[in-house]
């Protein structure tokens, strides 16, 4: 076994292999950029070794700076993780140069699933089934196109050399084939630095299965069961579990037979995932060939009781696998939910900023929390924006689902928006818990995830005036006490005014909506409210103290306790049931400007990849007018009418904050 292994990654899977060898007895290595210097896997590790500018095109994926941290640390085996230099096989054939075991795959395998297409062939002769599609060598749009139409729409675009949803784009007509391609093409390049191309049949209610396989170096092999990963945005899973909801043992063999066939076509060593369509019918299709271990691996280590990272490194060792076949069993059932800075109300796009509050659900047997990120650490526009990853178990579906609904109303994360309500909403909404699932889960159920209940505002609007109340009142007291004449009626903290009772009234953006709520003491120390602007009067009597974060409340005689936290003008609000966000609106002095003139502005902060029209153009509606990049995905921002695009405010390459001005763009005026 090594003494002394590298960690080639970042981030929570850092963390998850520097705890495996941590135990095992074996020192680790970090590599670090510029930007994470002071991340948890630099902390977590024995040594570590910065290899350069925060961009990872700069840093983690520059594979001569990771081998010479290697060689010059003298760690024996390098541990990719997955992402940056995991599937490149000319990394895995320098480690090998330099002898220094790659912990992965050997480079052939890398090297034949590396790209799909080939993986296509190579999987065909196998004997292994495929879903229809072009995996050819001509990679003229021309060609491409045609093989499209003549398909049938809607097809799937796909990058070779991709994975996580690079790269990836479903066309639903012709029309919409060429602009579909080049955003697959120019993100493909950016992600892989290939842009070739495949064309797949879509099927429009798969479900998205894959299989856990490993091979040693001994000729043996073995699965790990599966996943069902069906539910998806933007091709990227969201929430993953294990087993697959209703899979039967005929079908599970088949698949897992399938799987293992995959890989000992390609002489594969090593964890390994195979990816299958699974149909309605229960026939199933070979998507692709993951040659590393995947981020949601852990659900498969909660239900076998497996260690997969011990698994690869007494692999890469040389030793046998653990296990054989018959000794495996399924244990259980488990979840895993990826919490993300992310905006699900816009698209899902990827936000940046700090970590101010950070709590995690408390962890267990039943829940593990996988993360590399700490209170206080930033999410920057250059990685990857998972926070972490929750991961549940326990007997049964249903009951391990219930434990998944519960961690989320624990987990509590502010100073930026994420998805953790949205995970909530899913994995509570009625399809999801009967296992209704396919790949477009998601656009199916919109109305049951992305729903802000009316009742719930009602319930937590009184929670949320009372903090403001109590809070107005607390900072009075702190300024009277400062006060040399702390007597004096100005520091009167109670609201008394002459002549009138005594009013609190707010005008409040509380989780996305625009609310008035007026409060009136009815008796000291108890409130009474109404929102003037709905003409609804809430007949509830408010009470409680506040006691720094921690609000203890009384509304009509329910007692609550909610921790707040403030962060840059917004107030995260916690329960145990609930999370929400408010902030006071502050009134319009008339010097906003006129947004209609304002042009386009980032939304978010990234990179400017492309201007596919020049200054001076005239455009129809949706036509795409500035197209960005960032946390390694691209967003087109297209023009909301017909128009021309007077001016450009940014080049390609350039740099440009969230909320930056791009474009001056004047409609047409059709009247």
């Amino acid at each position: 076994m090594f003494d002394k292994i590298l960690v080639a990654n970042r981030g929570e899977i850092a963390c998850r292999v520097i705890r495996t060898a941590r135990k095992m007895g074996i020192r680790t290595v970090a590599v670090y950029s510029d930007a994470d210097a002071n991340a948890l896997h630099v902390t977590m590790a024995d040594e570590a070794v910065n290899i350069g500018a925060a961009p990872s095109k700069e840093s983690y994926l520059l594979a001569d700076r990771v081998l010479d941290a290697a060689k010059k640390t003298g760690a024996q085996a390098v541990h990719p993780g997955y992402g940056f230099l995991s599937e490149n096989a000319a990394f895995s054939e320098a480690c090998k140069a330099s002898d220094i075991v790659f912990i992965g795959p050997p480079v052939g395998a890398i090297q034949a699933m590396g790209s799909k297409s080939a993986a296509k062939q190579i999987m065909e002769k196998a004997g292994v089934p495929l879903v229809p599609g072009y995996h050819g060598d001509d990679q003229s749009p021309a060609i491409l196109k045609q093989h499209a139409d003549d398909m049938g729409y809607p097809v799937l675009l796909k990058a070779t050399a991709g994975g996580g949803g690079k790269g990836m784009r479903e066309v639903w007509s012709s029309e919409e084939f060429d602009e579909a391609l080049e955003a697959a093409k120019r993100e493909s390049l950016s992600s892989f630095g290939d842009d070739r191309m495949l064309v797949e049949k879509y099927l429009t209610q798969p479900r998205h299965v894959e299989i856990q396989v490993f091979c040693d170096q001994n000729g043996n092999g073995v699965y790990l069961f599966e996943r069902d990963c069906s539910v998806q945005r933007r091709h990227q899973k969201v929430i993953e579990e294990a087993p697959a909801p209703g899979m039967n043992e005929r079908v599970r063999a088949a698949m897992g037979d399938a799987a293992l066939l995959a890989a000992q076509a390609i002489n594969y060593e090593g964890a390994g995932t195979v990816e299958f369509l699974l149909d309605t019918d229960d026939t199933f299709y070979f998507m692709e060939m993951n040659t590393r271990l995947q981020v949601e691996h852990p659900v498969t280590e909660m239900i076998t009781g497996q260690d997969l990272v011990e698994w690869q490194l007494r692999v890469a060792a040389g030793q046998d696998l653990p296990l054989t076949q018959e000794q495996l069993q399924i244990n259980g059932h488990a979840f895993e939910a990826r919490i993300y800075a992310e905006d699900p109300d816009n698209d899902f796009l990827p936000v940046t900023g700090t970590l101010s509050y950070l709590q995690p659900p408390e962890e267990s047997a039943n829940v593990r929390v996988d993360t590399g990120v700490l209170q206080g650490d930033e999410v920057s526009i250059y990685y990857d924006p998972m926070i972490a990853k929750l991961i549940v178990w326990d007997e049964n579906r249903d009951r391990a689902l219930s434990r998944l609904a519960k961690a989320l109303r624990e987990y509590r994360i502010s100073g930026m928006t994420t998805n953790v309500d949205f995970l909530y909403n899913l994995a509570t909404a009625d399809p999801f818990r009967k296992a209704d699932l396919d790949t477009g889960f998601i656009e199916k159920h919109r109305d049951l995830i992305f729903h802000k209940s009316e009742a719930e505002l009602e319930h937590y609007l009184p929670l949320a005036t009372l903090f403001l109340i109590l809070k107005r009142n607390q900072d009075a007291y702190n300024l009277a006490s400062q006060s040399t004449d702390p007597h004096s009626p100005w520091h009167i903290t109670n609201g008394w005014r002459s002549g009138s009772a005594n009013i609190h009234d707010y005008h409040l953006l509380i989780n996305g909506r625009d609310v008035t709520v007026v409060a009136e003491e009815t008796s000291p120390g108890h409130f009474s409210l109404s929102t003037p602007a709905a003409n609804t009067e809430m007949n509830v009597q408010l009470s409680g103290n506040l006691e720094g974060s921690d609000l203890h409340a009384d509304i009509d005689g329910h007692r609550i306790h909610a921790s707040i936290v403030a962060h840059d003008g917004i107030y995260s609000l916690f329960t145990q049931d609930a999370a929400l966000q408010f902030s006071i609106v502050e009134p319009d002095c008339g010097d906003q400007g006129d947004d209609a003139e304002a042009g386009f502005n980032a939304p978010m902060t990234g990179t400017i990849v492309a201007l596919p029209v020049e200054a001076g153009a005239t455009v129809k509606k949706d036509q795409a007018i500035v197209i960005m990049e960032a946390m390694k995905m691209e967003h087109t921002i297209r023009a909301p009418a017909d128009g021309t695009v007077v001016e450009f405010y940014c080049q390609p390459g350039d740099l440009v904050d969230g909320g930056a001005e791009l474009v001056n763009f004047e409609a047409t005026d059709n009247e």
